[in-house]
């Protein structure tokens, strides 16, 4: 069975804004129209509502379907008819879990690019287990099984396809949007003016070398006078002098 791949570009996009929006100052995931998000056009939330009511419908359709499938009655070995069994189960945990997770997801966040490249491999993935269930039951199966899970897996292509070119929309605005932020980033760096260069002044002359004080010899102090009575005390008597004569 053919398969459609969306462009690499579309990734690089969705990567590319964030990129833009991280040098230009924080921008919002897109939401429905929050105060934290950029609002969406009601052709947009219209749009995706079509399609996510789509799938439910489909999806709800298919595991009636499967569940009527009489795989153990299929003419062909035990391992094909072990594989088939395989493969109906992974695809009705899918349709049960994880489809109505991506569902609620891109209810909250309609233009979030990730999230809807997220369900375009869901679907992706799903078209290809769904399609070999597919032919198993045209090849062993009743005709009316058949017949009925490959209206199922038409409705799945065609709203994958959709989904397809809903992203492609989505990531042509994404570029504008680079293209615009770019620009006003440029514009917004283009009005701040230019700081002047800081002169910084390199002294390389050795300062004057202070003299050396010179140091004072030290003094020698002169030995106390022993003969010079103290202050308050008076000198004794003289004695005369042995020989001396009386007058």
């Amino acid at each position: 069975m053919k398969r459609n791949f969306l462009p690499a570009i579309l990734i690089s996009v969705s990567l590319g804004l964030g990129v833009a929006a991280g040098q230009s100052g924080p921008v919002a995931s897109p939401g429905v129209g929050g105060a934290q998000g950029t609002p969406v056009s009601y052709a947009s939330v219209t749009q995706l509502n079509g399609l996510l009511s789509q799938l439910e419908t489909t999806s709800k359709g298919t595991q009636a379907d499967l569940v009527k499938l009489r795989i153990e009655k299929w003419k062909t070995d035990n391992g094909y008819k072990k594989q088939a069994l395989g493969n109906v189960d992974s695809i009705q945990r899918n349709l049960q879990g994880a489809l109505p997770e991506i569902l609620g997801q891109l209810r909250n966040a309609p233009e979030d690019l990730s999230i809807s490249f997220k369900l375009y491999r869901n679907l992706d993935a799903l078209y290809d287990v769904l399609g070999s269930v597919v032919e198993g039951a045209g090849a062993f199966g009743s005709k009316d099984d058949m017949q009925s899970l490959a209206n199922d897996l038409n409705s799945f292509e065609g709203t994958r396809k959709q989904l397809a070119e809903r992203i492609e929309s989505l990531s042509s605005a994404k570029e504008q949007q680079i293209t615009r932020l770019q620009e006003e980033l440029k514009t917004a760096r283009a009005e701040i003016p230019a700081a002047p260069p800081k002169k910084i002044v390199v002294d390389d002359t050795e300062p004057p070398k202070k003299p050396v004080a010179k140091k004072k010899p030290a003094t020698t102090k002169k030995p106390a006078d022993t003969t010079k009575p103290a202050a308050g005390q008076t000198a004794p008597p003289q004695q005369p002098q042995q020989g001396s004569k009386p007058q």
